[in-house]
């Protein structure tokens, strides 16, 4: 009865983690709409408001390993739990921009710490041959809160002033996952002997050489510094390799970009109203919930290795094809929050057909996407529906008058021409290459959702020694949002050197060499206890 209350506990700490995470990233792209009109925000502004989470988050990933490693997973998870309750609160009664930012970036600091101290807790208080679905229900989670987060910004979006509410209720999930773990022991329980762990079926070892080598090698916790991280002793520099290689893929096939276009691809298939941005966002996060579910339910079946592979290789076809159709049905991209009067400036009308005229006159970068599965790039998608824009039009001659949104986006718009939208768009007459892209698009994100989304984070969290996981993690996730945000930033500029379709071959190639990176590095992890795969990678090369 103790175990099944433990496993229950720990499911519900591991799903209400990813939907706290979840509906953080997600609630400021409704929010945003209310926020710039009532605190006159610029896009200056409105960007270093989404980009705080995205500090917050740094900082936690440089200084939560230690917090986690010294004063333990529990009591990391808890004192997240208090931070996010206080910057939860400050974000609902503040009154300037300044108390916004410090409140956005207290939250992103606990979301941050929260999502790794989650994983390692979940991995380590429950058995082998469990541990591949309850860590996989935390990236569950995240896209259920991001889901959540955008009924809630529906909800809300006539309200006055609705992004306190907005922002508030995170309190719930926060106070119900800190009272949940109140319940669950400090450390994991753990049996007498390797014989018991076996006898009971906690421990499902592969082979007789493996049973016999645990048995011979009683498992004593070491002690390790940062430094160790990167030397031979226990083969600790091959494991950062491969933590290193899952986070770095994981950003570098396109998923934070892919996402953020989804909108502009419903759009070529023939979605012009409001509805083709609810679609994409909404319509993909359904899709990724169900695609997290199939990895849940074969994570600890078909293993890790495996379904990281299966996901790689969709990934790299399905992104390939975007980028072979778009050569011959090109995507026009457009910057958010641009300035394009200047017949003169570097990005133009001429080289962004569907970019409405911005009264604004910087030209700003496009906002970062998060890591943990990269689904923040979505919210962007939505924020047309929020704010009740039509699809961006051909803007054929100056007679224009709009009203600014969010990003760029227009909430109203006049046109002197009464065609259709992207009439004059070059891929208005290629339906079947359109649908093509929309079918790969659908087949990337799943892929993602089964591979790189839930097994990089489970993977992390079993590979390394109890005593230097949790700086180990942090240090692995520091790369994966310093990553999301280069690829986030340099996306056009890169689409600008290289062109769309070129973009998007270059990831299907770094989907290739993802491949064959598991296929090389990767150990297979599932049916083992952590002590089992420690010992592993100390004795192998």
């Amino acid at each position: 009865g103790r175990a099944l209350l433990v496993l229950l506990l720990s499911a519900t700490v591991s799903l209400l983690g990813g939907l706290i995470f979840g509906y953080e990233l997600g609630i400021i792209s409704g929010a945003l709409l209310q926020l710039q009109i009532d605190f006159h925000l610029s896009c200056f502004k409105q960007e270093i408001l989404v980009s705080a989470l995205l500090i917050g988050a740094l900082l936690a990933s440089l200084v939560g390993g230690i917090l986690i490693d010294r004063h333990g997973r529990r009591r990391a998870i808890l004192v997240s739990n208090l931070v996010l309750l206080v910057g939860s609160l400050i974000l609902t009664l503040v009154r300037s921009f300044i108390g916004l930012v410090i409140g956005r970036v207290t939250v992103g600091f606990a979301i941050s710490v929260s999502s790794m101290a989650c994983c390692i807790y979940v991995s380590e208080m429950v058995g082998a041959h469990q541990r591949g679905l309850l860590v996989s229900l935390y990236e569950a989670g995240i896209t259920v809160g991001i889901l959540l987060s955008y009924a809630l910004n529906y909800v809300f979006a006539d309200v006055d002033e609705g992004w306190r509410y907005m922002f508030g209720l995170a309190i719930a999930p926060t106070a119900m996952q800190f009272l949940s773990i109140l319940f669950l022991p400090v450390n994991p329980v753990r049996l007498n002997s390797w014989d018991s762990d076996c006898q009971k079926g906690l421990i499902q070892l592969q082979d007789t050489e493996d049973r016999a080598a645990a048995k011979r090698e009683p498992y004593k916790e070491k002690h390790y510094s940062f430094l160790d991280l990167f030397r031979t002793r226990d083969n600790m520099r091959r494991r950062t390799l491969v933590g290193l290689g899952l986070v770095l893929f994981q950003q570098f096939t396109g998923q934070p970009n892919v996402l953020g276009y989804a909108s502009k691809i419903f759009h070529s298939v023939g979605f012009q109203s409001n509805s083709s941005a609810i679609l994409a966002s909404v319509g993909l996060g359904v899709m990724k919930v169900v695609a997290t579910l199939v990895a849940m339910a074969f994570a600890d079946k078909a293993g890790r290795r495996a379904l990281l592979m299966a996901g790689c290789v969709v990934m790299a076809i399905s992104v390939t094809t975007i980028g072979l159709t778009s050569r011959v049905s090109p995507l026009a991209m457009a910057r958010d929050c641009t300035a394009a009067a200047d017949p003169n400036a570097s990005h133009s009308l001429t080289q962004h057909p569907l970019m409405p005229v911005s009264s604004q006159a910087a030209v700003s970068p496009i906002l970062p996407a998060s890591p943990a599965g990269a689904e923040f790039a979505a919210t962007r998608s939505l924020t047309k529906a929020f704010a009740g824009a039509e699809s961006r039009k051909v803007v054929p001659d100056s007679s224009l008058t709009q009203k600014r949104g969010l990003g760029g986006q227009t909430k109203e718009e006049t046109v002197g021409s009464t065609g259709p939208p992207f009439s004059g768009a070059p891929w208005a007459e290629h339906t079947v290459l359109n649908w093509i892209t929309l079918l790969s698009m659908m087949a990337f994100v799943s892929a993602f959702s089964i591979g790189f989304g839930p097994m990089t984070w489970l993977v992390l969290s079993e590979i390394y020694p109890a005593g230097i996981r949790g700086r180990a993690f942090a240090f692995c996730n520091s790369f994966n949002w310093a990553a999301n945000l280069l690829i986030s930033l340099s996306f056009l500029d890169l689409i600008d050197a290289i062109g769309f379709s070129w973009m998007f071959l270059l990831y299907g190639l770094m989907g290739v060499m993802a491949v064959i990176f598991i296929y090389l590095f990767v150990p297979e992890t599932k049916g083992q206890s952590l002590e089992e795969i420690d010992q592993q990678f100390s004795r192998k090369r």
